[in-house]
């Protein structure tokens, strides 16, 4: 610390998505709706393959683990949100902040690492797929799903301690809806370019390295999807990338925006509404994506809707 007077912050004060009194209720209400849709959609998605044999494949054990990771990640963010809606003080501890960072990072970069493994996964099941079930046994896809979770566990340990080893002083206004690490750093009263050059290397490994994969993993299975003869075949082919494809442009795209791009770009509204596309709307949307454009899912779906209707 540069100064003995500065007095170092307790608790932080989070401004939130708005400080209009009037739009609260309407605020609550529809991130309520939004965080029922995302429990509903990825636990059903999880209860499906448990119940569902023909669906238990390492596609959809990654799957699982997918669906589990967007459970954990929304619910370090919405619970506190959807409690300060109505709060007068919208405060949040330090040590709770440091938690929500922590498990914030960890439950983000897991999903980094798992939606690498599941673009090798649909790569070794395109490129050769007589041998898929013995190249992508139970043990390969356990240690794949270990080593992604054991990522997100130990690099966020890192963010964190790099994050709060930083002083934070008489301001402790976020204007943010949660603890998060480009806030914190503006927040800082010193030096953060240490801080944020570690951050930047991190990235590299957490963010830029799985981009890089995917790409190299989808460059191949697009070249044999083309060397494929029958159209239909293509078709099978590419429909069986395509969630994923599409849920990895989603969720990296919004990811980097906000962690790998210039400081002088950065706003602290700007890390709002780009926070909001990766917590709120990437995770809602991920469920639909996978059920409306996986057949085997729909087929799945049918099937526990025709027991319900039984019983």
């Amino acid at each position: 610390m540069e100064s003995s007077n500065l007095t170092l912050v307790t608790e932080f004060i989070l401004l939130g998505l708005s400080r209009q009194s009037e739009i609260q209720m309407y605020l609550f209400v529809l991130f309520l709706m939004i965080y029922l849709m995302i429990l509903l959609g990825n636990l059903l998605i999880v209860l499906l393959i448990v119940v569902n044999t023909f669906l238990h494949t390492p596609m959809y054990f990654f799957l699982t683990n997918l669906s589990i990771i967007e459970v954990c990640y929304t619910s370090c963010v919405f619970p506190q949100m959807l409690v300060h809606f109505f709060a007068e003080r919208k405060s949040i501890s330090y040590f709770c902040c440091v938690i929500q960072v922590y498990s914030f990072l960890s439950f983000g970069i897991a999903e980094c690492y798992i939606l690498s493994v599941m673009a090798y996964d649909r790569y070794i099941a395109i490129r050769d797929p007589l041998r898929y079930s013995v190249t992508m046994n139970r043990g390969v896809c356990v240690r794949l799903v270990t080593g992604s979770w054991m990522g997100g566990l130990v690099i966020s340990l890192v963010f964190t301690v790099v994050t709060f080893q930083l002083s934070f002083c008489q301001d402790n206004v976020i204007n943010h809806f949660l603890c998060e690490m480009p806030a914190l750093f503006r927040l800082s009263c010193t030096d953060t370019s240490r801080a944020e050059f570690i951050t930047q290397i991190l990235c590299i490994f957490t963010l830029l390295c799985p981009v890089i994969f995917i790409t190299f993993s989808y460059t191949h299975i697009i070249n044999i999807v083309l060397q494929i003869r029958s159209a239909q075949g293509r078709r099978k082919a590419f429909s069986t990338c395509s969630s994923h494809l599409l849920v990895v442009i989603l969720f990296f795209a919004s990811v980097m925006s906000l962690y790998m791009r210039p400081k002088s770009m950065s706003s602290p509204e700007k890390d709002k509404i780009i926070s909001v596309f990766y917590v709120v709307f990437t995770p809602t949307l991920n469920p639909l994506i996978y059920s409306l454009r996986n057949k085997e899912v729909k087929i799945a779906l049918r099937k526990l809707l025709g027991k319900t209707r039984d019983i």
